[in-house]
Protein backbone atom coordinates (compact mmCIF):
# COMPACT_ATOMS: atom_id res chain seq x y z
CA UNK A 1 0.00 0.00 0.00
CA UNK A 2 2.92 2.65 1.00
CA UNK A 3 4.51 1.43 -2.31
CA UNK A 4 1.15 2.70 -4.08
CA UNK A 5 2.01 5.96 -2.18
CA UNK A 6 5.13 6.81 -3.59
CA UNK A 7 4.28 6.49 -6.76
CA UNK A 8 1.67 8.77 -6.85
CA UNK A 9 2.75 11.72 -7.10
CA UNK A 10 1.48 14.57 -4.88
CA UNK A 11 1.22 17.84 -5.83
CA UNK A 12 -0.96 19.52 -3.20
CA UNK A 13 1.71 21.40 -0.85
CA UNK A 14 -0.73 20.95 1.95
CA UNK A 15 -0.59 17.77 2.47
CA UNK A 16 3.15 17.12 1.54
CA UNK A 17 3.72 19.74 4.68
CA UNK A 18 1.45 17.65 6.68
CA UNK A 19 3.10 14.68 6.11
CA UNK A 20 6.76 15.87 6.76
CA UNK A 21 5.40 17.78 10.41
CA UNK A 22 4.28 13.52 10.92
CA UNK A 23 7.33 12.64 9.76
CA UNK A 24 9.49 14.65 12.09
CA UNK A 25 7.48 14.75 14.90
CA UNK A 26 7.49 10.72 14.71
CA UNK A 27 11.51 11.24 14.75
CA UNK A 28 10.80 13.41 17.48
CA UNK A 29 9.49 10.66 19.68
CA UNK A 30 11.78 7.94 18.42
CA UNK A 31 14.84 10.33 19.08
CA UNK A 32 13.38 11.66 22.67
CA UNK A 33 12.88 7.61 23.74
CA UNK A 34 16.77 6.64 22.44
CA UNK A 35 18.44 8.80 24.05
CA UNK A 36 17.55 7.82 28.09
CA UNK A 37 17.77 4.20 26.78
CA UNK A 38 21.62 5.13 25.13
CA UNK A 39 22.40 6.47 28.57
CA UNK A 40 20.71 3.56 30.47
CA UNK A 41 22.84 1.17 28.25
CA UNK A 42 26.12 3.49 27.91
CA UNK A 43 26.02 3.06 32.36
CA UNK A 44 25.40 -0.11 32.50
CA UNK A 45 27.99 -1.67 30.21
CA UNK A 46 30.57 0.79 32.09
CA UNK A 47 29.41 -0.62 35.55
CA UNK A 48 29.85 -4.19 33.75
CA UNK A 49 33.65 -2.90 32.39
CA UNK A 50 34.25 -1.84 36.18
CA UNK A 51 32.75 -5.19 37.94
CA UNK A 52 35.07 -7.24 35.33
CA UNK A 53 38.00 -5.06 35.60
CA UNK A 54 37.96 -5.24 39.64
CA UNK A 55 37.37 -9.42 38.92
CA UNK A 56 40.49 -9.77 36.46
CA UNK A 57 42.93 -7.14 39.04
CA UNK A 58 41.82 -9.53 42.39
CA UNK A 59 42.19 -13.07 40.42
CA UNK A 60 45.71 -11.18 39.24
CA UNK A 61 46.94 -10.26 43.20
CA UNK A 62 45.32 -14.62 44.14
CA UNK A 63 47.66 -15.36 41.11
CA UNK A 64 50.89 -13.76 42.35
CA UNK A 65 50.00 -14.68 45.68
CA UNK A 66 49.61 -18.21 45.32
CA UNK A 67 53.05 -18.10 43.16
CA UNK A 68 54.82 -16.43 45.54
CA UNK A 69 53.69 -18.86 48.72
CA UNK A 70 54.58 -22.00 45.85
CA UNK A 71 58.19 -20.67 45.79
CA UNK A 72 58.30 -20.01 49.57
CA UNK A 73 57.59 -23.54 50.27
CA UNK A 74 59.53 -25.30 47.56
CA UNK A 75 62.54 -23.24 48.33
CA UNK A 76 63.83 -24.61 51.73
CA UNK A 77 62.89 -28.38 50.62
CA UNK A 78 64.61 -28.02 47.25
CA UNK A 79 67.47 -27.02 49.33
CA UNK A 80 67.27 -29.87 51.34
CA UNK A 81 67.33 -32.35 48.35
CA UNK A 82 70.24 -31.00 47.25
CA UNK A 83 72.20 -31.31 50.41
CA UNK A 84 70.82 -34.63 50.35
CA UNK A 85 72.68 -35.31 46.82
CA UNK A 86 75.30 -33.72 48.04
CA UNK A 87 75.92 -35.41 51.04
CA UNK A 88 74.90 -39.31 49.69
CA UNK A 89 74.31 -39.68 46.22
CA UNK A 90 77.32 -37.89 44.42
CA UNK A 91 79.76 -39.60 46.45
CA UNK A 92 78.53 -43.03 46.07
CA UNK A 93 78.49 -42.44 42.44
CA UNK A 94 81.91 -40.45 42.02
CA UNK A 95 83.42 -43.15 43.72
CA UNK A 96 81.45 -46.02 42.06
CA UNK A 97 82.71 -44.35 38.63
CA UNK A 98 86.28 -44.04 40.14
CA UNK A 99 86.37 -47.53 40.75
CA UNK A 100 85.06 -48.40 37.38
CA UNK A 101 88.20 -45.95 35.56
CA UNK A 102 90.61 -48.20 37.75
CA UNK A 103 88.95 -51.36 36.69
CA UNK A 104 88.55 -50.68 33.08
CA UNK A 105 92.47 -48.91 32.46
CA UNK A 106 94.22 -51.28 30.87
CA UNK A 107 97.63 -49.67 31.50
CA UNK A 108 100.46 -48.43 29.48
CA UNK A 109 99.43 -49.06 25.56
CA UNK A 110 100.58 -52.06 24.27
CA UNK A 111 102.05 -52.18 21.13
CA UNK A 112 100.19 -55.20 19.89
CA UNK A 113 97.38 -54.48 20.69
CA UNK A 114 95.43 -52.08 17.76
CA UNK A 115 92.96 -52.73 15.45
CA UNK A 116 90.05 -54.84 16.86
CA UNK A 117 91.50 -55.92 20.15
CA UNK A 118 91.48 -51.52 20.49
CA UNK A 119 87.96 -51.10 19.19
CA UNK A 120 86.59 -54.15 21.66
CA UNK A 121 88.47 -52.52 25.14
CA UNK A 122 86.68 -49.43 24.07
CA UNK A 123 83.57 -50.67 23.68
CA UNK A 124 83.73 -52.33 27.15
CA UNK A 125 84.99 -48.93 28.55
CA UNK A 126 81.69 -47.16 27.35
CA UNK A 127 79.56 -49.89 27.80
CA UNK A 128 80.26 -49.70 31.47
CA UNK A 129 79.99 -45.96 31.60
CA UNK A 130 76.44 -46.93 30.56
CA UNK A 131 75.68 -49.11 33.04
CA UNK A 132 77.62 -46.56 36.28
CA UNK A 133 75.39 -43.69 34.18
CA UNK A 134 72.33 -45.70 34.83
CA UNK A 135 72.91 -47.13 38.28
CA UNK A 136 73.51 -43.19 38.98
CA UNK A 137 69.98 -42.55 37.82
CA UNK A 138 68.48 -44.96 39.45
CA UNK A 139 70.14 -43.88 42.89
CA UNK A 140 68.75 -40.26 42.31
CA UNK A 141 65.13 -41.41 41.35
CA UNK A 142 65.46 -43.86 44.55
CA UNK A 143 66.77 -40.87 46.63
CA UNK A 144 63.75 -38.52 45.90
CA UNK A 145 61.30 -41.19 46.20
CA UNK A 146 62.64 -41.31 49.81
CA UNK A 147 62.95 -37.93 50.51
CA UNK A 148 59.00 -37.42 48.87
CA UNK A 149 57.68 -40.36 50.99
CA UNK A 150 59.77 -38.90 54.42
CA UNK A 151 58.36 -35.04 53.51
CA UNK A 152 54.45 -36.66 52.70
CA UNK A 153 54.94 -38.60 56.05
CA UNK A 154 56.42 -35.53 58.42
CA UNK A 155 53.21 -33.42 56.84
CA UNK A 156 50.90 -36.14 58.14
CA UNK A 157 52.34 -36.22 61.34
CA UNK A 158 52.33 -32.42 61.42
CA UNK A 159 48.75 -32.26 60.29
CA UNK A 160 47.50 -34.89 62.66
CA UNK A 161 49.83 -33.42 65.79
CA UNK A 162 48.04 -30.14 65.12
CA UNK A 163 44.70 -31.87 65.04
CA UNK A 164 45.61 -33.85 68.40
CA UNK A 165 46.08 -30.49 69.97
CA UNK A 166 43.91 -27.51 69.03
CA UNK A 167 45.27 -25.46 72.00
CA UNK A 168 49.09 -25.61 70.56
CA UNK A 169 50.22 -23.47 67.80
CA UNK A 170 51.36 -25.22 64.76
CA UNK A 171 55.31 -25.78 64.58
CA UNK A 172 55.86 -24.84 68.28
CA UNK A 173 58.41 -26.64 70.32
CA UNK A 174 56.91 -29.03 72.70
CA UNK A 175 58.74 -32.04 75.26
CA UNK A 176 58.15 -34.53 71.97
CA UNK A 177 61.74 -35.21 70.43
CA UNK A 178 62.95 -34.60 66.65
CA UNK A 179 60.88 -38.27 66.06
CA UNK A 180 57.60 -37.02 67.46
CA UNK A 181 58.24 -39.21 70.48
CA UNK A 182 57.72 -38.10 73.73
CA UNK A 183 60.29 -39.43 76.16
CA UNK A 184 58.90 -41.47 79.14
CA UNK A 185 62.09 -40.35 81.82
CA UNK A 186 62.15 -36.67 83.05
CA UNK A 187 65.58 -36.04 81.08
Amino acid sequence: MSLMKTKRKVTDPGAISARARDASARARDVAARAVPAGKQAGATAAQGVATAAQGVRQGAEGVRKGVYSARRWSAPRLESAADTVDTSVAPAVSGALRATARQVDPGPVAKGRRGIGALLSWRGLFAMAAVMAAAGAAAAVAMRRRYQTATAEAEEDGAEQAAAEPGAEAGAPDAADVNGRVPTSGR
